[in-house]
């Protein structure tokens, strides 16, 4: 089993949910918030979702191009391919929870703001825990998506060992050298992993509170 491969993933998955977390937090509040130009943007930020990844792929390659951040090349590099898996994984961090911010009834936020409450304080104190299923949601389906990112992470960082190399382009390599064993053993982590994400997030995370409250 490739452990480095593995752990490369697991490495990537993290840091791409805790840098695009924010980022999905302030958009969605925003997107709430607008009317008429909120139909293209919504568009716009779920174009990962229907890209065939080597479309997607092709265009970061030509935008890193010879770019590189702090003298690191983005091209064939980690720093590259995380910055392609926050892209990819826009609307998996932004649409659970905008649908979680849709949910809090607007009373709450007129008694807030009829209570003296900054918009700050309204987003801190009260709109941010109430949309706390979402967050959750959306950072399990980040990490779980992340975890089998194949295309769009092998065309813009290739298949390096210990760089650029993720476990489901290990299973990728392996097949191709009909090593089944070694593919099937990655292919059976991830499948764990994805699927404990999954539960977290359809499951514990998403469950409707009203009827459990039923059944207790």
């Amino acid at each position: 089993m490739d452990i480095d491969a593995i752990m490369l993933s697991l490495k990537l998955a993290f840091w791409t949910m805790a840098l695009i977390l924010p980022f999905g937090i302030w958009v969605a509040h925003k997107l709430v918030t607008l009317n008429r130009s909120r139909p293209w943007l919504e568009a716009a930020l779920a174009l990962p979702l229907v890209l065939p990844p080597t479309v997607l792929g092709y265009y970061l390659l030509v935008c890193f191009g010879n770019t590189s951040i702090f003298g690191i090349p983005l091209v064939f590099s980690f720093a590259g391919i995380l910055i392609a898996s926050l892209i990819v994984n826009i609307p998996f961090a932004i649409q659970p929870i905008q649908r979680a911010f849709e949910a809090i009834n607007p009373e709450i936020r007129e008694a807030a703001q009829a209570s003296g409450l900054s918009n700050w304080q309204i987003f801190r104190l009260i709109e941010l825990p109430l949309s706390w299923r979402g967050i959750t949601g959306a950072a399990a389906l980040t990490f779980a998506h992340t975890l089998g990112e194949f295309g769009v992470i092998l065309m813009v960082g290739g298949a390096i060992p210990g760089e650029t190399k993720t476990a489901s382009i290990a299973i990728y390599d392996k097949v191709q050298s009909f090593d089944t064993a070694g593919a099937g053993t990655i292919a059976l982590v991830l499948l764990g992993t994805s699927l404990l994400c999954i539960a977290l997030s359809y499951g514990i995370f998403g469950g409707n509170p009203t009827r459990r409250r039923g059944l207790n």
